[in-house]
């Protein structure tokens, strides 16, 4: 008989700069409780868990571990591994399982977002059909900002700091010529704007700046788009153009031309890249020849240098609160934020069934874009404004930032 349970933490799906903040949380918590003995890791998400790719976290020395906070990707690794259906094949689960009383996890927490908290629902769902008792907690993650419930995610602030302070350095880059410049920047963004909007908290600092903005939520009309850029290059000059991968025409396919835009990975998704691409050919084509493209990639959820503090604080405290709630006896459940207050800024602690979460997506409010379907309103701003202030004090050696995983770190 154990007089102590175990817990297993884990992160799967596309890292953010604030990822590890959450996993410190949940195990500088989780350290702190009488009724966890071990706190294991899963390396590489489910698919590593599955394989019995596990770590005893606490086994590395706290002057190491208390810098993974400060580092970016996923310390424990990650995966797109997708679950299957347990009532068509359940052999994952079975292994799962196994896995799960091998280590006595009484406690299982999945950092990620939409996939991920899919997969934490099917594990709770097989492990209550199967009379085996885990609390199962998602901690939300991603940088796309599109989990519905909670207010926003972790990541998001972070990355769009970055993407507003890029937009603001890009286009004061622009204006040390004579010779006028259309930018065009490509932000990631499947079917939400999110990151793709927050490129307009530069205009704040530069209000001579014309922005023209495009969302997967407004329909990409090519000749509407054309003629704006038109008459913002004949009356402005300069103009900066931010685009969002997942764009789509007005049949609902995605504007981007190249054909590996659409490879899938293994949830079905399309890979998207490449709309940059386009827009900047048919900008020279049709209108102007000094066009400069920038495809931020996956430097946007990378960027720890320039993190949000707000982003990095809030991270840490829902791996924390996740440790409490799973300790009072929930599962099945994911930890969100749920705002009270813009100014000041205020938000409380909340949570909501996995499959409320799981296979749905939040997208920007319509009456947040403007009339013309190119920007957005002040609501936006509101909102944004406050998940971007302030900044991490890094650790740095040598002029860099010292950035480490657990791979290293052990």
């Amino acid at each position: 008989m154990y007089n102590k349970y175990n817990c297993l933490v884990a992160q799967s799906g596309g890292p953010t700069a604030v990822i590890n903040s959450s996993l410190y949380g949940v195990i500088m918590e989780a350290s702190k409780s009488n009724l966890i003995g071990k706190i294991y890791g899963g390396l590489n998400g489910i698919e590593g868990i599955i394989n019995d790719k596990i770590i005893d976290i606490l086994s590395i020395p706290y002057d190491k571990l208390k810098l993974i906070r400060f580092s970016p990707a996923a310390a424990l690794g990650s995966c797109r591994y997708k679950l299957k259906d347990f009532k068509e094949d359940d052999t994952d689960y079975k292994k799962l399982i196994e896995i799960f009383k091998k280590y006595n996890i009484k406690f299982f927490f999945y950092i990620g977002g939409n996939d991920s908290m899919d997969a934490a629902d099917k594990i709770n769902h097989y492990a209550k059909e199967q009379g085996f008792e885990i609390q199962v907690i998602g901690i939300p993650k991603t940088v796309d900002n599109d989990l519905v419930f909670t207010d926003h995610c972790p990541g998001f602030g972070s990355a769009a700091k970055y993407i507003a302070t890029t937009t603001l350095e890009l286009a004061l880059d622009a204006e040390v010529y004579e010779t006028k410049t259309i930018n065009v920047m490509e932000v990631m963004g499947r079917n939400a704007g999110w990151l793709t909007a927050s490129s307009a908290l530069a205009g704040e600092k530069m209000p001579y700046l014309k922005q023209l903005i495009y969302l997967p939520e407004v329909p990409f009309n090519e000749e509407k788009f054309l003629d704006d850029v038109y008459k913002a290059h004949k009356e402005y000059g300069n103009v900066f153009i931010t685009v969002s991968e997942g764009i789509v025409d007005e049949k609902g396919d995605y504007v981007a031309k190249r054909e590996n835009a659409y490879a899938k990975d293994a949830f079905g998704h399309t890979q998207l890249g490449g709309v940059g691409d386009y827009i900047e050919s048919i900008i020279k084509e049709k209108i102007y020849k000094r066009v400069k493209m920038t495809r931020l990639g996956v430097t946007q959820r990378s960027a720890m240098h320039f993190a949000s503090k707000v982003d990095f604080d809030e991270a840490e405290i829902l791996g924390r609160e996740a440790v409490k709630y799973a300790l009072n006896g929930e599962t099945g459940k994911m930890i969100g934020l749920i705002r009270e207050s813009n100014n000041p800024y205020s938000v409380k602690i909340g949570f909501i069934e996995l499959n409320k979460v799981s296979n749905h997506e939040k997208k920007i409010p319509m009456q947040w874009i403007n009339s013309e379907g190119n920007h957005i309103t002040k609501e936006f701003l509101e909102y944004a404004r406050p998940l971007i202030l302030g900044e991490v004090n890094i650790p740095i050696v040598d002029g860099i930032p010292y950035y480490t995983n657990f791979k290293y770190a052990m």
